[in-house]
């Protein structure tokens, strides 16, 4: 099993500079992980860097609350894609899973993914701040939605990826869709024990320290 095809390398910060992506894109170089994932703002600086070699460009859209408008998000992605981006983190609306419009969770996502079209779709449910059974109706709508993947988190939110909702959501989602861990995973023993779970990516900021072995106070 190589654990760095499992790594979305991440940094979302607000100040992030140009530097530090480009930072990414180097560590990302190195240790081949799956993708960058960054802001929009930086994705075609992103590309051009990583263009020539099997490393996605990952980016996020409604980040980091989901409560934007449908019209906004399919604006967002179109973009991303335009300027390299091949992979499309979207956050869920929440606002409309608690105000139980399920017909407006799965429009949200549905049309998203008919832009992103071939590239991979990953949707975000921010599971800290849904109840278990909400969680469970989120990954049936995004999986009737077309989504690729179920992400658990944003890392900005009071808590990130857990078992217990990672578990939720493989019960949850058809053969068609995988998982994505992320929002504190920090070192190699977490990351196993979420692939030993089934999930088939995991979001960190703390790649590079992942890959060595060593302990990382890192966040996104």
């Amino acid at each position: 099993m190589k654990i760095n095809t499992y790594i979305d390398h991440t940094l979302l910060k607000a100040d992030a500079t140009l530097a530090q992506i480009q930072q990414l894109c180097e560590e990302a170089k190195t240790y081949q992980f799956a993708s960058v994932c960054i802001p929009s703002y930086f994705v075609a600086d992103a590309y051009k860097i990583l263009r020539q070699t099997n490393v996605k460009v990952c980016t996020v859209v409604g980040f980091p609350l989901g409560n934007s408008s449908t019209e906004t998000k399919v604006r967002e992605a179109q973009i991303a894609i335009e300027n390299g981006a091949e992979e499309i983190d979207m956050v869920i609306n929440q606002a409309a899973i608690k105000s139980n419009k399920w017909d407006d969770v799965q429009s949200d996502i549905s049309q998203v993914k008919v832009v992103t079209g071939n590239y991979i779709l990953k949707v975000i449910l921010e599971t800290c701040n849904l109840t278990d059974e909400e969680i469970a109706r989120a990954c049936q709508e995004a999986d009737r939605a077309g989504a690729d993947f179920v992400k658990t988190s944003t890392g900005f939110a009071s808590d990130g990826a857990t078992v217990e909702a990672v578990q939720i959501m493989k019960a949850n989602i058809s053969a068609n869709v995988k998982i994505k861990a992320s929002g504190g995973i920090r070192d190699l023993e977490t990351v196993q024990k979420y692939i030993d779970l089934g999930v088939s990516r995991i979001g960190a900021s703390s790649g590079v320290a992942i890959m060595e072995g060593t302990a990382s106070n890192s966040s996104y």
